[in-house]
């Protein structure tokens, strides 16, 4: 069993398994019955989501490729997921990927420069068996 780090919106992998929306907001313009149907999530948790605050920092990292403050995005939101709400969610999902496949995931187009990637860090530091 494994997690997969995906971009929301996209189609489904096979085994994919229930996908899981760590994002602040829910997609725009969709119908929440729709959410799934459409390749979005089955279940939203935006509990694994950057503050919004560190939203921003992040969208403007991105959009200029600053190394120096996507290197202070991630530090803030490594920090955020350490928080005991954060933390425990990320090993439940640890446990869960032992159950059965599940996936994670963002509407940003390039993982490199989304919580996404940090997020598959997190989980592959605690064990989970995350796929590509």
């Amino acid at each position: 069993m494994a997690i997969r780090i995906v971009r929301l919106g996209e189609p489904r992998a096979k085994d994919e398994g229930l996908r899981v929306g760590t994002v602040r907001r829910p997609p725009r313009g969709v119908p929440k019955s729709e959410f799934a149907s459409r390749d979005f999530y089955d279940v939203w948790l935006p509990n694994l989501s950057p503050s919004a605050e560190l939203v921003a920092s992040a969208l403007d990292a991105a959009a200029a490729k600053d190394k120096a403050g996507w290197k202070k995005f991630t530090s803030a939101f490594r920090k955020e997921m350490a928080a005991p709400d954060a933390s425990h969610v990320l090993e439940l999902l640890v446990a869960m990927s032992r159950q059965a496949n599940l996936s994670v995931g963002c509407y940003c187009e390039d993982e490199a420069w989304c919580h996404r990637s940090v997020l598959r860090e997190l989980l592959a530091e605690r064990g989970a068996d995350v796929k590509a």
